[in-house]
């Protein structure tokens, strides 16, 4: 296993390469090219300045989050083919450089969903929270008005501006569509895809929905682990993966999050581990990552992982707001650096124990 910390970029982060390389067992950064519109080609150049920026701190670029999807794929329109194209030039430029994993999602429109970006919780911080009764009442128009005021003036990939601007054209365009016609274009999409990322040592990386559930009347198809083996046997394909965000699936607290770990380890490249808090209502906030603050079993899943031979990156996910922290929703230094070292913390317990047990044979 190896952990890695997700930074945005220079000149587009608030969290400095130096800091991250100072988070003990840190060993690469997840990244992405967040300025390239969605669709284009990476371009080797641009590649090679965020590699070699993370080689001066002695990190790893071995993840991507995220290469997006165009939304012409995920709608299986005629133009898909050329962008779908493009994607293949991405990977194999991204294979020149050694990338192991690219994490992407298939939601249509947004990436992920909050109705809060800075919920304030009894002890002083503040987190990303869905409100499931506010949702009722929003309008998507107020979602990405809210977005935008109250970003603290970062980016939110999954939520640029440029694309959403015409949210009215967008949602028309997915007025007709079925969770079985989005199916059938992702499996489209792998079945081009897939061959190629094989053949470039890359593992494609599905990040489930985020909530796991419809949100807008838009549709949903990776909420839980029906939706993820009908996939991962769609396409059976060894670069055809999940990133398992325990957050994500958390989201619906009917969602055995042990027993899919348990169940598709050796399909799971790539883990975000963050922690739910759930309410009555259907609401939830992020949590720290203990297991007394939140809802969700981190330590069974980080012994699951363990114990079922997991191999790949996992990273602390999203953080909470402490420390009078100014930073991009969800993504503070101090929250993900203390949930790194509670993660590493459990994962060391169970080397501790195999050890021991080792010892105890000899």
């Amino acid at each position: 296993m190896q952990m890695t910390f997700r930074w945005y970029g220079k000149g587009n982060d608030s969290i400095t390469l130096k800091q991250i390389r100072q988070i003990p067992g840190v060993k690469g950064v997840v990244w992405a090219l967040h300025d390239v519109p969605v669709g284009e080609v990476w371009t080797v150049e641009r590649i090679a300045e965020v590699v070699n920026q993370a080689k001066m701190y002695g990190l790893n670029t071995d993840v991507v989050e995220s290469v997006n999807i165009h939304e012409d794929i995920k709608l299986g329109l005629p133009t898909r083919d050329k962008y779908i194209e493009a994607y293949k030039e991405t990977l194999e430029n991204l294979s020149k450089f050694g990338i192991k994993v690219v994490c992407y999602n298939f939601m249509p429109i947004f990436d992920w969903f909050r109705t809060d970006l800075f919920k304030e919780s009894e002890d002083g911080s503040t987190a990303l929270f869905f409100d499931a009764k506010k949702v009722l009442s929003l309008t998507p128009e107020q979602v990405v008005k809210n977005m935008e005021e109250n970003c603290n003036n970062f980016t939110l990939p999954g939520w640029e501006l440029e694309r959403l601007k015409d949210l009215e054209h967008l949602f028309s365009k997915y007025k007709n569509v079925t969770e079985a016609e989005l199916f059938e274009n992702l499996t489209y999409f792998l079945k081009e895809i897939c061959p190629v990322a094989e053949q470039c040592g890359i593992k494609m990386a599905i990040h489930p929905d985020d909530p796991p559930f419809s949100i807008f009347g838009l549709p949903r198809i990776v909420k839980n682990k029906e939706d993820i083996a009908r996939l991962l046997s769609a396409v059976d394909n060894p670069a055809n993966g999940l990133t398992f965000c325990s957050g994500s699936l958390g989201g619906n607290p009917n969602n055995d999050l042990v027993d899919i770990v348990k169940t598709f380890t050796e399909r799971i490249p790539f883990a975000h581990i963050r922690n739910v808090k759930h309410f009555e209502d259907g609401s939830f906030i992020e949590s720290s990552h203990r297991v007394e603050d939140g809802s969700l079993p981190i330590t069974e899943i980080v012994n699951a992982l363990y114990e079922n031979g997991f191999d790949g990156y996992i990273r602390p996910d999203h953080g909470r707001h402490i420390w009078d922290e100014v930073c991009r929703p969800g993504y503070g230094l101090y929250d993900r650096a203390l949930g790194a070292m509670y993660l590493l913390g459990a994962w060391d317990v169970n080397v501790l124990l195999k050890n021991r047990k080792t010892a105890c044979l000899i």
